[in-house]
């Protein structure tokens, strides 16, 4: 009930209302505070959506191969290690711990639930006022993952 208590403390901030009452606001992020659209044209949304895409898909790709690599050459070590005789696994506790842990992220996905829908809800909300720059985001992604 304490946990409960606080959630209600919380006050909601309406950035539009706060904009208008505060001058300094207009002053750093401009006359309109809204959505990306009412900023920038269509050809200006699309370059930076594209840009901003490429890197994040080449960072993703980049990483993705390291972690590719650290994770290979973990199970290949300690498959070597084990055909050795370095390592001995028992695998009626590792049976155990897999079940115990497949337990505990079904409880918490239940729990997680409506946090994710909130989520979800959110970003398709953001990728409707945002098209053009979700789109041009999602093709400069595609060109950063193929380079």
């Amino acid at each position: 009930s304490e946990h409960d208590s606080d959630d209600d403390s919380y006050e909601v901030l309406d950035l539009t209302e706060y904009a208008r009452r505060h001058h300094w606001w207009n002053r750093v992020f401009g006359r309109s505070s809204g959505p990306i659209v009412e900023k920038y044209s269509v050809a200006t949304q699309i370059v930076m959506g594209g840009v901003t895409g490429w890197c994040a898909g080449f960072l993703f790709q980049k990483v993705g191969k390291l972690a590719a690599t650290a994770v290979g050459g973990g199970f290949l070590l300690l498959q070597i290690a084990s055909h050795s005789g370095y390592v001995q696994v028992d695998w009626k506790r590792v049976e155990k711990d897999v079940n115990k842990a497949k337990k505990q992220l079904k409880k918490r996905a239940n729990k997680a639930a409506p946090e994710i829908n909130t989520l979800i809800e959110e970003s398709t909300e953001f990728l409707k006022q945002n098209i053009v720059v979700s789109s041009g985001f999602v093709g400069g992604f595609l060109l950063g993952l193929a380079s």
